[in-house]
């Protein structure tokens, strides 16, 4: 049963529909309090659509949006127990930050001491104490990223929602500003609900994520299971990389292509036996070698194509029949040297392959033509 915590988040069959197009659809999802949530999936899923019916910005054509346990249907964004942090930060420039990190208590009318301490307790958090006679065109990105945040948490919201707020910075930053920000989230233990597309950010971030698809969710989960066990072959593929091989259900956990035999410990349960499939493998649990592994199932053998050293770890490019490319993705240390253009295997474990139905199968490999085998 769902406690309606402060800083609970419900969602109980929501829809918002624009003209002809529906970019939610009957959307439940409950947030618990604390947690860290990301809304993760691709440009037009719903994600920001959905994050923006929880601010205020927009409001549902069907459903009801509970926060804290609160039904928000009707109520303005201002009103809301709720802050949003954006991509583009929008801070004063005429401003110093501690005056930008004020100006919320200020229109509440907050008392001065009040409003210093609050304001210095929000700087330190972030680390921006030492910036805050600074005015914005002083700061650097993840600078103005801090201060956009601290704005945000010194009005103590229940919920902080958070669009693509890494967005605009450069990769190296990026990955630093994810460990800070999981790190914040902890210690101030309000509840971040973050819309991202970008699948580091979520799986480094999120105590759970919702993998949104054309306005619904394709599967919540920790990220741990997202990743390991997918729901779909969308979410499979969405998440990390994969090798995905076509075929036919010759059996349950077999599936069975031209130039590969594959079986599997996990099939999803709208894989039917003598009907299209397709089978996943994640790069890293490919394994390339130049010796014969003399087995008929899960090995595919090729031509070396392509190495790239990836610091610790070495990714390697086979090409198969028909010209498909099968990518693995190793450790250093378990990688075989193999010179370019020579024959090899590549052969992975059961337990490292799934196995999708046909309408899953044509929603990954879109026109590809998935291979039929007699019999």
């Amino acid at each position: 049963m769902f406690e309606a915590e402060a800083g609970s988040v419900q969602l109980i069959d929501v829809t918002k529909i624009f003209g002809h197009t529906t970019a939610v659809d009957s959307l439940n999802l409950e947030v618990k309090a604390g947690e860290f949530l990301s809304l993760l999936g691709p440009s037009g899923c719903g994600k920001t659509t959905t994050l923006r019916m929880l601010a205020g910005f927009e409001q549902p054509d069907l459903g009801s949006i509970l926060i804290s346990g609160t039904d928000v249907a009707g109520v303005p964004a201002y009103r809301r127990d709720v802050n949003t942090v954006f991509q583009h930060y929008a801070l004063f420039p005429h401003m110093t930050v501690a005056e930008n990190v004020a100006y919320g208590l200020r229109q509440q009318g907050t008392e001065r001491e009040e409003m210093a301490a609050r304001v210095g307790e929000a700087l330190e958090m972030v680390q921006m104490t030492r910036f805050a006679k600074r005015k914005p065109r002083q700061l650097s990105g993840g600078q103005q990223q801090r201060v956009a945040l601290a704005r945000a948490l010194v009005n103590k919201p229940g919920v902080l929602l958070l669009d693509e707020p890494l967005g605009a910075l450069d990769r190296k930053l990026r990955q630093e500003m994810q460990i800070e920000l999981k790190l914040l989230q902890t210690q101030v233990g309000i509840t971040f609900i973050y819309v991202t597309h970008d699948q580091e950010e979520a799986l480094s971030m999120s105590d759970r994520i919702a993998v949104m698809l054309d306005g619904h969710i394709q599967q919540l989960a920790d990220p741990d299971t997202i990743y390991d066990l997918p729901a779909s072959a969308f979410v499979a593929g969405f998440i990390g990389q994969q090798n995905f091989f076509a075929g036919q259900v010759t059996a349950h956990g077999q599936l069975n292509g031209a130039e590969w035999s594959i079986k599997a410990n996990r099939q999803t349960d709208d894989t039917v036996v003598g009907a299209p499939g397709l089978a996943a493998v994640r790069p890293e649990s490919i394994q390339v070698t130049e010796t014969n592994p003399s087995r008929s199932t899960n090995t595919v053998g090729g031509r070396l194509a392509g190495t790239a050293h990836m610091g610790d770890t070495v990714q390697q490019v086979v090409i198969i029949g028909g010209g498909k490319e099968i990518l693995s993705r190793r450790p250093r240390h378990r990688t075989e040297k193999i010179e370019l253009g020579r024959d090899v295997w590549c052969m992975w474990d059961d337990g490292d392959a799934q196995i999708f139905g046909a309408s899953q199968a044509e929603l990954v490999m879109g026109d590809e033509e998935p291979v039929t085998v007699a019999g």
